[in-house]
């Protein structure tokens, strides 16, 4: 059963009501992903995010009062990015080799557009007060689909549980796709396939 999560109160000053103030709002994310992941966090400024979306510096505060609350949005907007793959992943009746290839495509996807991004936000970016409400709420979401994904396609027998199993499995694939994202080695075929067959050979060979 998938875990119930909590509403969360969103870094933003205010959420956006109308297609073209969204599109602000879009445009002021995409663009300080884009600088935070060229010019790190120590170079990191409202004022040029604000010059690269194409929107004044008072557009860009009319919905986020910092650069820590833009940041917030930025990687809880790479929350809903990694959830959308497990959500497709878990959702499919795929046989074991598809789903685990989809899971793992996905989860480079999700981290190959601008790796340098995830290896700033892993490692410099501080945190939000309040962050850390976000962050658990998404790590509670996360173990409930890997959970649904090993229920899906673990081996028959007895064994571990899947709260276990799903553990295991995302730190493994989380280890991975992060240290691939730091020394940029996501393009690699043979980092994924070396990935697909460890988790298939691991949910093969595990007994219920």
């Amino acid at each position: 059963m998938s875990t119930r999560i909590k509403r969360l109160r969103s870094p933003m000053r205010k959420k956006p009501s109308q297609a073209r103030s969204r599109a602000t709002v879009d445009a002021i994310i995409e663009a300080g992903a884009r600088i935070l992941g060229d010019r790190e966090w120590a170079g990191f400024t409202t004022n040029i995010v604000a010059a690269v979306a194409g929107v004044s510096i008072g557009s860009l505060y009319q919905y986020f009062p910092d650069k820590l609350s833009l940041v917030e949005a930025i990687r809880r907007r790479h929350f809903d990015e990694v959830l959308a793959v497990l959500r497709q992943a878990t959702a499919s009746d795929l046989p074991l080799q598809q789903s685990v290839e989809a899971l793992v495509q996905g989860m480079i996807d999700a981290h190959n557009v601008n790796p340098e991004l995830h290896r700033v936000l892993l490692d410099e970016v501080p945190g939000l007060e309040g962050s850390r409400s976000a962050h658990d709420a998404f790590v509670a979401d996360y173990q409930s689909r890997y959970r649904d994904f090993v229920a899906a396609h673990r081996g028959a027998g007895a064994g571990p549980s899947d709260d276990v199993l799903a553990q295991l499995l995302s730190g493994a694939v989380e280890g991975v796709i992060h240290n691939g994202a730091r020394k940029g080695t996501l393009d690699s075929p043979e980092l994924k396939q070396e990935l697909v067959k460890m988790i298939c050979s691991y949910l093969s060979c595990t007994d219920r």
